[in-house]
């Protein structure tokens, strides 16, 4: 179901998406070390990514784009948090915007867009991994209910320097309320 503010529209990313969201990864990839990726991906190599996650289900990709242009703003997604069975109902969830449309409330519209769709799945658990420091995600992560659990000290190596992870996670599902 399609969410609108203003002028973005959120609603499921296709195929058509594609070279768009791999634009605005590899700004990360490049740029940042919000993401540990060191080198940059073409829309092929992102491909696979993209139909891993479907229209529904608990792995979710959504986009925000902008009314009338079409133009991607950003994009949120649920991945899977582990590999094995057992971690079926956690996922970990994500959100990128294009470096022009952080502040403008892309991030806070995809999450809210993405926390609805998942209220209908089988999943417990959301989790979030924040390289430090990112104050902007630490404040959009504490708006949508998640705790900080822990911190992974100098885990990634990126730019020639050692980065911290912080460990989020909130509930999700029919029960959970932000405490």
């Amino acid at each position: 179901m399609p969410q609108q503010r203003s002028e973005v529209q959120v609603s499921a990313g296709t195929e058509a998406d594609l070279s768009a969201l791999t634009d605005i990864y590899n700004h990360y990839v490049r740029e940042t070390a919000i993401t540990f990726d060191t080198a940059g991906f073409t829309a092929g190599q992102r491909r696979p990514w993209l139909r891993s996650h479907p229209e529904d289900g608990p792995h979710r990709l959504l986009v925000a784009r902008e009314v009338g242009s079409g133009r991607v703003l950003g994009y949120a997604t649920s991945s899977p948090f582990r590999p094995k069975a057992a971690y079926g109902t956690s996922v970990e969830v994500s959100v990128y915007c294009a470096p022009d449309a952080g502040g403008r409330g892309v991030g806070t519209l995809l999450y809210e867009a993405l926390f609805e769709a998942l209220e209908g799945e089988d999943v417990h658990r959301a989790y979030a991994g924040i390289a430090l420091p990112n104050e902007a995600s630490a404040r959009l992560h504490a708006r949508f209910g998640f705790r900080h659990v822990g911190t992974y000290r100098e885990v990634g190596r990126k730019f020639g320097r050692y980065w911290d992870v912080a460990w989020y996670e909130r509930g999700v599902g029919k029960t959970y309320s932000p405490a």
